[in-house]
């Protein structure tokens, strides 16, 4: 190990940045959020670095360094493109035995700059030693994807908390018993879904020795169009936190498989005239289980407020009392148009875009069709491959033209991604011809011109 990992409190300490480019202005910002005060020297500093220094009560030194501009300091950085002045400032701190940074020089520093994600007070840290300092850049940004911004709140929580801890728990191997269970039970899951109040009511009953309450719940989840990579953050750290999951057909295997390995899995999914679970089934079911204490994945694709009757489950689980959580997905009509290089509004073609299911309750497709068939919008139809005849038959009977650009997008935004174009008029026909099948969304406006020009968007979204 070249360098010993250590968290330098700089609150209030003195730091010489040497240097007033950007370079400094990115390592300024850094020791500024730590509470350093800044003693920035250069010849020239630019406005941003000025604004920042005096901001936080720092100090402008404008000519060139001199080695008195270390007195007083704890930490000395080099952020300067002249590499003799920055072996220069290195070999000061160095005599004087304070930690000196030169920023790209790792044989020049004492202490080096890691890759950093922020979750105060959690702060982690990521270094290659400096020889491939991108790569840290590159963990630390999967580390971002995997640690949501609330683990700093449960770090706050925990410390109010860690005194009385301390003092109910002398034995160290019971504290460690203890707060184990406060983050991986149901305290943690209450305050990384931001209920903090009701979190720190559960401790308080833990810390004075009753066991928490910790009924069951359901977590309505919206899994996006099909690529996994659309998933939220908070999305994925639901999935692996469940203990039972119930998942649509539109649910993609590979977003499946992302879920909690152990939980138990149970496939409620629909289709036209072929309910596997009938949707007050789903509802009772969900209840059922959330009472027993089990904490119940509702995983939809798409999202679960956008023709996914998520407004209907949890109109059951308020009803029952069961606490549940809702998390927004991306929902078809916006991941599969993306990926289809087909933008819903352009300033140019339309101003507006509608957001239609192509059958309703009833099996019927008696929609509003006078409101549908204004020029300057985008319609998009969910589930209407089967009655399409009737929704293009419909459309041009109203004043809608034949010759509306309109498209079909089968299994959007996955590896088997398919797209046809044409007009309002021929859409029956392409099904036919290319044996379309659901599930598939239908695009109808003069947006869809722009595919042709942004064809090369489409290749690059599809390495799925």
């Amino acid at each position: 190990m070249e360098f010993l990992p250590l968290f330098h409190n700089l609150r209030g300490s003195r730091v010489l940045v040497v240097g007033g480019g950007e370079i400094a202005l990115r390592k300024s910002r850094l020791l500024a959020d730590a509470g350093a005060l800044l003693r920035v020297v250069a010849p020239l500093i630019e406005d941003q670095l000025r604004e920042l220094v005096q901001g936080s009560g720092g100090e402008l030194i404008v000519r060139g360094y001199q080695e008195a501009d270390l007195d007083g300091c704890t930490l000395i950085i080099a952020a300067t493109d002249d590499e003799p002045l920055n072996a220069q400032v290195s070999s000061d701190a160095r005599r004087r035995c304070v930690p000196v940074n030169v920023v790209d020089a790792p044989a020049l520093c004492s202490v080096i700059f890691p890759a950093i994600v922020d979750r105060s007070p959690l702060v982690i840290a990521v270094s290659s030693g400096g020889d491939a300092p991108v790569l840290a850049r590159l963990i630390r940004a999967k580390l971002e994807t995997w640690i949501p911004s609330t683990y700093g709140q449960l770090a706050g929580l925990a410390a109010r908390f860690r005194a009385q801890v301390k003092g109910l728990y002398p034995d160290v191997q019971q504290r460690r018993a203890f707060w184990e269970e406060v983050f991986q039970g149901p305290i943690a899951d209450r305050q990384l879904a931001g209920q903090g109040d009701e979190a720190e009511r559960l401790l308080v009953e833990k810390v004075n020795g009753k066991p928490p309450h910790a009924p069951g719940e359901v977590y309505l989840v919206g899994a996006g169009p099909g690529d996994p990579d659309l998933l939220t953050f908070r999305a994925l750290r639901l999935m692996q936190q469940a203990d039972v999951v119930l998942y649509d057909r539109l649910v993609a295997p590979a977003i499946l498989e992302l879920c909690r390995r152990d939980a138990e899995r149970v496939y409620v999914g629909k289709r036209r005239a072929d309910h596997a679970v009938p949707q007050d089934q789903i509802n009772q079911q969900l209840v059922k289980l959330a009472k027993q204490g089990k904490r119940v994945l509702r995983l939809k694709g798409g999202d679960p407020f956008i023709f996914g009757r998520g407004g209907e489950e949890i109109e059951e689980l308020a009803a029952n009392g069961i606490p549940f959580q809702v998390v927004p997905g991306i929902t078809a009509a916006s991941g599969c148009a993306a990926y289809a290089g087909i933008p819903l509004t352009h300033r140019d073609y339309a101003q507006s875009v509608r957001f239609i299911t192509g059958h309703l309750k009833d099996g019927t497709s008696d929609l509003p069709w006078n409101d549908l068939v204004g020029p300057s919008q985008t319609l998009v139809f969910y589930m209407g491959l089967i009655g399409l005849p009737i929704i293009c038959e419909q459309l041009i009977r109203h004043g809608r033209s034949a010759d509306t650009p309109a498209a079909l997008i089968q299994q959007g935004t996955t590896s088997n991604q398919r797209v046809f174009t044409g007009t309002l008029a021929d859409l029956p026909r392409l099904v036919a011809e290319h044996e379309v099948h659901a599930p598939t969304l239908v695009i109808v406006g003069e947006v869809v011109v722009l595919r042709e020009k942004l064809k090369w968007f489409e290749g690059a979204q599809s390495q799925v």
